[in-house]
Protein backbone atom coordinates (compact mmCIF):
# COMPACT_ATOMS: atom_id res chain seq x y z
CA UNK A 1 0.00 0.00 0.00
CA UNK A 2 1.51 3.30 -1.32
CA UNK A 3 1.69 6.16 1.37
CA UNK A 4 1.46 9.73 0.33
CA UNK A 5 4.32 12.16 1.25
CA UNK A 6 3.98 14.14 4.33
CA UNK A 7 2.35 17.80 3.33
CA UNK A 8 2.49 20.58 5.88
CA UNK A 9 -0.59 22.02 6.98
CA UNK A 10 -1.70 24.88 4.97
CA UNK A 11 0.91 24.52 1.94
CA UNK A 12 -0.73 23.06 -1.41
CA UNK A 13 1.02 20.02 -2.86
CA UNK A 14 2.11 20.73 -6.74
CA UNK A 15 4.66 18.19 -7.82
CA UNK A 16 4.96 20.07 -11.23
CA UNK A 17 4.70 23.37 -10.70
CA UNK A 18 7.98 24.32 -8.88
CA UNK A 19 10.03 22.87 -11.84
CA UNK A 20 7.97 24.50 -14.69
CA UNK A 21 8.80 27.58 -13.11
CA UNK A 22 12.15 26.92 -13.16
CA UNK A 23 12.50 25.94 -16.75
CA UNK A 24 10.10 29.22 -17.95
CA UNK A 25 12.77 31.42 -15.85
CA UNK A 26 15.71 29.73 -17.39
CA UNK A 27 14.29 30.05 -20.73
CA UNK A 28 13.64 33.63 -20.20
CA UNK A 29 16.95 33.86 -19.22
CA UNK A 30 18.43 32.08 -22.20
CA UNK A 31 16.20 33.89 -24.76
CA UNK A 32 17.35 37.72 -23.15
CA UNK A 33 20.97 36.26 -23.43
CA UNK A 34 20.88 35.30 -27.15
CA UNK A 35 19.27 38.18 -27.87
CA UNK A 36 21.78 40.23 -26.34
CA UNK A 37 24.80 38.23 -27.58
CA UNK A 38 23.36 38.37 -31.20
CA UNK A 39 22.98 42.56 -30.70
CA UNK A 40 26.46 42.43 -29.87
CA UNK A 41 28.02 40.43 -32.38
CA UNK A 42 26.28 42.78 -34.60
CA UNK A 43 27.57 45.51 -32.78
CA UNK A 44 31.26 44.33 -32.43
CA UNK A 45 31.23 43.04 -36.61
CA UNK A 46 32.34 46.21 -37.91
CA UNK A 47 35.00 46.20 -35.61
CA UNK A 48 35.81 42.80 -36.28
CA UNK A 49 36.77 43.56 -39.96
CA UNK A 50 38.51 46.22 -39.69
CA UNK A 51 40.89 44.06 -37.10
CA UNK A 52 40.92 41.42 -39.61
CA UNK A 53 41.39 43.64 -42.70
CA UNK A 54 44.18 45.73 -40.90
CA UNK A 55 46.26 42.47 -40.84
CA UNK A 56 45.98 41.58 -44.35
CA UNK A 57 47.30 42.85 -47.37
CA UNK A 58 46.51 43.13 -51.16
CA UNK A 59 46.76 39.56 -52.55
CA UNK A 60 44.64 38.55 -49.65
CA UNK A 61 41.91 41.23 -50.15
CA UNK A 62 42.03 39.80 -54.11
CA UNK A 63 41.23 36.12 -53.38
CA UNK A 64 37.82 35.70 -53.62
CA UNK A 65 36.96 32.33 -51.48
CA UNK A 66 39.93 34.05 -49.34
CA UNK A 67 38.60 33.64 -45.24
CA UNK A 68 37.92 36.83 -43.08
CA UNK A 69 40.90 36.32 -41.47
CA UNK A 70 44.46 37.69 -42.62
CA UNK A 71 45.70 34.43 -44.26
CA UNK A 72 47.48 32.98 -47.38
CA UNK A 73 47.19 29.94 -49.17
CA UNK A 74 49.28 27.09 -47.39
CA UNK A 75 52.71 25.35 -49.51
CA UNK A 76 54.55 22.71 -49.04
CA UNK A 77 58.37 22.42 -50.71
CA UNK A 78 58.96 18.74 -51.78
CA UNK A 79 62.28 17.55 -50.34
CA UNK A 80 62.07 14.26 -51.96
CA UNK A 81 63.92 12.13 -55.10
CA UNK A 82 63.13 13.46 -58.37
CA UNK A 83 59.60 11.54 -59.40
CA UNK A 84 58.77 11.43 -62.88
CA UNK A 85 55.01 10.05 -64.32
CA UNK A 86 54.47 9.66 -68.15
CA UNK A 87 50.87 10.35 -68.96
CA UNK A 88 50.03 10.44 -72.24
CA UNK A 89 52.91 11.76 -74.81
CA UNK A 90 53.91 13.89 -71.89
CA UNK A 91 55.99 12.87 -69.11
CA UNK A 92 55.63 15.13 -65.64
CA UNK A 93 58.47 15.57 -63.33
CA UNK A 94 58.24 16.34 -59.56
CA UNK A 95 61.25 17.92 -58.70
CA UNK A 96 62.92 18.30 -55.44
CA UNK A 97 62.92 22.40 -53.59
CA UNK A 98 59.91 22.96 -55.38
CA UNK A 99 57.02 24.84 -53.82
CA UNK A 100 53.37 23.27 -54.29
CA UNK A 101 50.29 24.35 -53.09
CA UNK A 102 48.42 22.37 -50.75
CA UNK A 103 44.34 21.38 -51.19
CA UNK A 104 42.04 19.80 -49.05
CA UNK A 105 41.91 16.67 -50.86
CA UNK A 106 38.57 14.21 -50.05
CA UNK A 107 40.31 10.07 -49.96
CA UNK A 108 39.07 6.94 -48.38
CA UNK A 109 40.76 7.70 -44.95
CA UNK A 110 38.64 11.12 -44.97
CA UNK A 111 39.51 14.80 -45.82
CA UNK A 112 43.68 15.14 -45.74
CA UNK A 113 45.38 17.95 -46.70
CA UNK A 114 48.08 16.88 -49.58
CA UNK A 115 50.46 18.80 -51.89
CA UNK A 116 49.65 18.95 -55.75
CA UNK A 117 52.29 18.03 -57.88
CA UNK A 118 50.52 17.90 -61.15
CA UNK A 119 47.47 19.17 -62.11
CA UNK A 120 45.07 17.07 -65.01
CA UNK A 121 41.84 17.93 -66.10
CA UNK A 122 39.78 14.85 -64.75
CA UNK A 123 43.14 13.00 -62.30
CA UNK A 124 45.58 14.54 -60.86
CA UNK A 125 48.42 13.84 -58.37
CA UNK A 126 49.49 14.59 -54.82
CA UNK A 127 51.67 13.79 -52.37
CA UNK A 128 51.55 13.88 -48.53
CA UNK A 129 53.58 16.65 -46.87
CA UNK A 130 53.52 14.31 -43.82
CA UNK A 131 54.42 10.82 -45.45
CA UNK A 132 56.43 12.06 -48.26
CA UNK A 133 57.91 8.62 -48.95
CA UNK A 134 54.75 6.85 -50.09
CA UNK A 135 55.52 8.88 -53.29
CA UNK A 136 52.54 10.07 -55.64
CA UNK A 137 48.91 9.70 -54.45
CA UNK A 138 46.44 9.71 -57.48
CA UNK A 139 43.26 11.21 -57.40
CA UNK A 140 40.44 10.99 -59.66
CA UNK A 141 38.66 14.50 -60.22
CA UNK A 142 38.63 17.99 -61.45
CA UNK A 143 41.16 19.84 -58.78
CA UNK A 144 39.90 23.42 -59.59
CA UNK A 145 36.54 22.00 -57.72
CA UNK A 146 39.25 21.48 -54.05
CA UNK A 147 39.61 24.00 -51.46
CA UNK A 148 42.79 25.40 -50.84
CA UNK A 149 44.45 25.00 -47.05
CA UNK A 150 44.59 28.34 -45.52
CA UNK A 151 47.68 29.48 -43.25
CA UNK A 152 47.29 32.40 -40.57
CA UNK A 153 49.77 34.92 -41.85
CA UNK A 154 48.95 38.98 -40.38
CA UNK A 155 50.94 41.31 -42.09
CA UNK A 156 52.42 43.21 -39.24
CA UNK A 157 54.48 45.37 -41.69
CA UNK A 158 51.19 47.28 -42.36
CA UNK A 159 51.25 49.18 -39.24
CA UNK A 160 55.20 49.89 -39.92
CA UNK A 161 54.42 51.43 -42.89
CA UNK A 162 52.02 53.36 -41.85
CA UNK A 163 54.11 54.43 -39.15
CA UNK A 164 56.86 56.02 -40.79
CA UNK A 165 54.67 57.16 -43.63
CA UNK A 166 52.37 59.51 -41.81
CA UNK A 167 54.95 60.37 -38.84
CA UNK A 168 52.39 59.03 -36.36
CA UNK A 169 54.02 59.96 -33.46
CA UNK A 170 54.67 63.76 -34.46
CA UNK A 171 50.45 63.18 -35.07
CA UNK A 172 50.57 61.44 -31.67
CA UNK A 173 52.09 64.49 -30.00
CA UNK A 174 50.04 66.88 -31.20
CA UNK A 175 46.59 65.19 -30.53
CA UNK A 176 48.01 64.80 -26.78
CA UNK A 177 48.82 67.98 -26.48
CA UNK A 178 45.47 69.37 -27.59
CA UNK A 179 43.36 67.08 -25.83
CA UNK A 180 45.55 67.38 -22.53
CA UNK A 181 45.40 70.43 -22.40
CA UNK A 182 41.85 71.18 -23.60
CA UNK A 183 40.58 68.65 -20.76
CA UNK A 184 42.61 70.57 -18.19
CA UNK A 185 40.93 73.65 -19.37
CA UNK A 186 37.50 72.39 -19.41
CA UNK A 187 37.83 70.53 -16.13
CA UNK A 188 39.32 73.51 -14.22
CA UNK A 189 36.35 75.92 -15.80
CA UNK A 190 33.37 73.59 -15.88
CA UNK A 191 34.63 72.28 -11.87
CA UNK A 192 34.30 76.45 -10.58
CA UNK A 193 31.10 76.92 -12.54
CA UNK A 194 29.39 74.08 -11.32
CA UNK A 195 30.96 74.73 -8.04
CA UNK A 196 28.79 77.78 -8.01
CA UNK A 197 25.88 76.30 -9.56
CA UNK A 198 25.71 73.98 -6.57
CA UNK A 199 27.03 75.74 -3.59
CA UNK A 200 26.06 79.44 -3.91
CA UNK A 201 22.46 80.97 -3.90
CA UNK A 202 22.12 84.26 -5.99
CA UNK A 203 19.34 85.89 -8.05
CA UNK A 204 19.12 84.50 -11.41
CA UNK A 205 20.85 81.11 -10.72
CA UNK A 206 18.03 79.08 -12.07
CA UNK A 207 17.43 80.79 -14.84
CA UNK A 208 21.28 81.55 -15.73
CA UNK A 209 21.79 77.36 -15.12
CA UNK A 210 18.83 76.73 -17.77
CA UNK A 211 20.16 79.24 -20.03
CA UNK A 212 23.64 77.39 -20.26
CA UNK A 213 21.75 73.71 -20.66
CA UNK A 214 20.11 75.44 -23.48
CA UNK A 215 23.40 76.09 -25.32
CA UNK A 216 23.74 72.03 -25.62
CA UNK A 217 21.39 72.50 -28.59
CA UNK A 218 22.92 74.85 -30.38
CA UNK A 219 24.34 73.54 -33.36
CA UNK A 220 28.07 74.29 -33.56
CA UNK A 221 27.44 75.38 -37.44
CA UNK A 222 25.38 78.11 -36.31
CA UNK A 223 28.59 80.10 -34.75
CA UNK A 224 30.91 78.56 -36.92
CA UNK A 225 31.91 81.46 -39.41
CA UNK A 226 31.21 84.36 -36.74
CA UNK A 227 33.95 82.16 -34.36
CA UNK A 228 36.67 81.78 -37.68
CA UNK A 229 36.29 85.25 -38.37
CA UNK A 230 36.66 86.29 -35.19
CA UNK A 231 39.75 84.05 -34.99
CA UNK A 232 41.20 84.94 -38.08
CA UNK A 233 41.20 88.72 -37.04
CA UNK A 234 43.20 88.02 -33.90
CA UNK A 235 45.62 85.61 -36.20
CA UNK A 236 44.80 82.30 -34.24
CA UNK A 237 43.84 80.25 -37.50
CA UNK A 238 46.67 78.00 -38.20
CA UNK A 239 47.99 77.44 -34.36
CA UNK A 240 46.48 75.43 -31.23
CA UNK A 241 44.55 78.45 -29.55
CA UNK A 242 41.53 77.79 -31.42
CA UNK A 243 41.24 74.20 -30.09
CA UNK A 244 42.58 74.70 -26.48
CA UNK A 245 41.58 78.46 -25.29
CA UNK A 246 37.48 78.41 -25.76
CA UNK A 247 37.69 75.19 -23.17
CA UNK A 248 39.06 77.05 -20.09
CA UNK A 249 35.70 78.75 -20.28
CA UNK A 250 33.47 75.84 -19.33
CA UNK A 251 30.84 73.42 -20.79
CA UNK A 252 27.57 73.23 -20.41
CA UNK A 253 27.28 68.91 -20.40
CA UNK A 254 30.17 68.97 -18.31
CA UNK A 255 28.43 71.70 -15.69
CA UNK A 256 25.55 69.89 -15.62
CA UNK A 257 27.21 66.43 -14.97
CA UNK A 258 29.83 68.13 -11.97
CA UNK A 259 27.26 70.27 -10.61
CA UNK A 260 24.49 66.81 -10.48
CA UNK A 261 27.32 65.03 -8.41
CA UNK A 262 28.14 68.06 -5.72
CA UNK A 263 24.74 67.98 -5.28
CA UNK A 264 24.73 64.60 -3.88
CA UNK A 265 27.50 65.77 -1.67
CA UNK A 266 25.99 66.46 1.78
CA UNK A 267 26.03 69.98 2.85
CA UNK A 268 27.13 68.90 6.07
CA UNK A 269 30.38 68.44 5.10
CA UNK A 270 30.56 72.37 3.88
CA UNK A 271 29.15 72.91 6.93
CA UNK A 272 31.40 71.26 9.67
CA UNK A 273 34.02 73.25 7.35
CA UNK A 274 33.04 76.78 7.37
CA UNK A 275 33.16 76.03 11.41
CA UNK A 276 36.80 75.26 11.19
CA UNK A 277 37.07 78.59 9.20
CA UNK A 278 37.59 77.34 5.74
CA UNK A 279 36.31 79.71 2.58
CA UNK A 280 35.01 78.52 -0.23
CA UNK A 281 38.01 77.54 -2.15
CA UNK A 282 39.46 75.33 1.02
CA UNK A 283 35.95 73.72 0.71
CA UNK A 284 36.44 72.84 -3.05
CA UNK A 285 39.78 71.89 -2.73
CA UNK A 286 39.29 69.44 0.63
CA UNK A 287 36.13 68.64 0.93
CA UNK A 288 34.09 68.65 -2.32
CA UNK A 289 37.13 67.58 -5.56
CA UNK A 290 38.63 64.20 -3.03
CA UNK A 291 34.18 63.10 -2.96
CA UNK A 292 33.89 63.94 -6.77
CA UNK A 293 37.14 62.45 -8.71
CA UNK A 294 35.05 59.63 -10.27
CA UNK A 295 33.09 62.19 -12.35
CA UNK A 296 36.12 64.55 -12.45
CA UNK A 297 37.52 61.49 -14.09
CA UNK A 298 34.35 61.31 -16.16
CA UNK A 299 34.86 64.85 -17.35
CA UNK A 300 38.10 64.42 -18.42
CA UNK A 301 37.69 60.98 -20.00
CA UNK A 302 34.60 62.51 -22.20
CA UNK A 303 36.80 65.84 -23.19
CA UNK A 304 39.47 63.33 -23.79
CA UNK A 305 38.11 60.99 -25.85
CA UNK A 306 36.20 63.90 -28.00
CA UNK A 307 39.50 65.66 -29.04
CA UNK A 308 41.05 62.41 -29.85
CA UNK A 309 38.15 62.19 -32.72
CA UNK A 310 37.27 65.42 -33.46
CA UNK A 311 38.59 66.29 -37.26
CA UNK A 312 36.25 68.99 -38.36
CA UNK A 313 37.42 72.00 -36.28
CA UNK A 314 41.39 71.01 -36.53
CA UNK A 315 40.70 70.62 -40.33
CA UNK A 316 39.45 74.20 -40.54
CA UNK A 317 42.00 75.67 -37.64
CA UNK A 318 45.02 73.54 -39.38
CA UNK A 319 44.54 72.83 -42.59
CA UNK A 320 47.81 74.48 -43.85
CA UNK A 321 49.91 73.37 -40.96
CA UNK A 322 50.62 69.69 -41.30
CA UNK A 323 52.64 70.02 -38.62
CA UNK A 324 50.14 70.56 -35.95
CA UNK A 325 47.34 68.66 -37.09
CA UNK A 326 46.46 65.70 -34.68
CA UNK A 327 45.64 62.16 -35.74
CA UNK A 328 41.89 62.79 -36.89
CA UNK A 329 43.02 64.67 -39.97
CA UNK A 330 47.07 62.63 -40.72
CA UNK A 331 44.64 59.86 -40.67
CA UNK A 332 42.38 60.92 -43.18
CA UNK A 333 44.63 62.70 -45.32
CA UNK A 334 46.60 58.85 -45.59
CA UNK A 335 43.53 57.63 -46.45
CA UNK A 336 42.85 59.86 -49.23
CA UNK A 337 46.25 58.91 -50.57
CA UNK A 338 45.19 54.85 -50.43
CA UNK A 339 41.57 54.65 -51.32
CA UNK A 340 42.13 51.89 -53.43
CA UNK A 341 44.05 49.90 -50.25
CA UNK A 342 41.75 48.97 -47.55
CA UNK A 343 44.38 47.43 -45.80
CA UNK A 344 45.97 50.44 -45.07
CA UNK A 345 43.11 52.55 -43.96
CA UNK A 346 41.94 49.76 -41.61
CA UNK A 347 45.65 49.84 -40.32
CA UNK A 348 45.74 53.47 -39.99
CA UNK A 349 42.25 53.59 -37.95
CA UNK A 350 42.96 50.61 -35.82
CA UNK A 351 46.20 52.53 -34.72
CA UNK A 352 44.33 55.40 -34.13
CA UNK A 353 41.80 53.54 -31.99
CA UNK A 354 44.50 52.15 -29.92
CA UNK A 355 44.68 54.81 -27.08
CA UNK A 356 41.64 55.73 -26.41
CA UNK A 357 40.15 52.23 -25.56
CA UNK A 358 43.23 51.38 -23.62
CA UNK A 359 42.55 54.57 -21.89
CA UNK A 360 39.18 53.82 -21.41
CA UNK A 361 39.80 50.39 -19.87
CA UNK A 362 42.34 51.55 -17.78
CA UNK A 363 39.53 54.28 -15.95
CA UNK A 364 36.39 51.96 -16.57
CA UNK A 365 35.58 51.91 -12.93
CA UNK A 366 36.00 55.42 -12.04
CA UNK A 367 34.17 56.66 -15.47
CA UNK A 368 31.32 54.10 -14.93
CA UNK A 369 30.87 55.60 -11.67
CA UNK A 370 30.90 58.78 -12.63
CA UNK A 371 28.08 58.45 -15.29
CA UNK A 372 25.57 56.48 -12.72
CA UNK A 373 26.30 59.07 -9.70
CA UNK A 374 26.12 62.25 -11.85
CA UNK A 375 22.03 61.56 -12.65
CA UNK A 376 21.63 61.00 -8.86
CA UNK A 377 20.60 64.46 -7.09
CA UNK A 378 20.31 64.50 -3.22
Amino acid sequence: MSRKPYVPSGYAWTSSAYPARQWRRLVAVAGVTLFALILLLGYLSPFGYMVATAFKDRQMMAKPNAPLWPAVEATYTYTGPELQVKLGSRTYRVVPGKTYPLYRVPTEEGIRNLALVIKRRKESYFIDPQRPEQGLIRWQGNWRKLQPVWQFRPKWENFVKAWHEINFPRLLRNTFAIAVIGAIGTLISSTLVAYGFARFRFPGRNVLFIILIGTIILPGQVTLVPTYAFFARIGWVGTWLPLTVPHFFANAYNVFLLRQFFLAIPRELDEAAMIDGAGPFRILWSIVLPQAWPALVTVFLFHFMWAWNDYFYPYIYLSTRPDLQPISVGIYTYNAMYFSQPHMIQATALMGLVVPVVIFFLAQRAFMRGVIFTGVEK
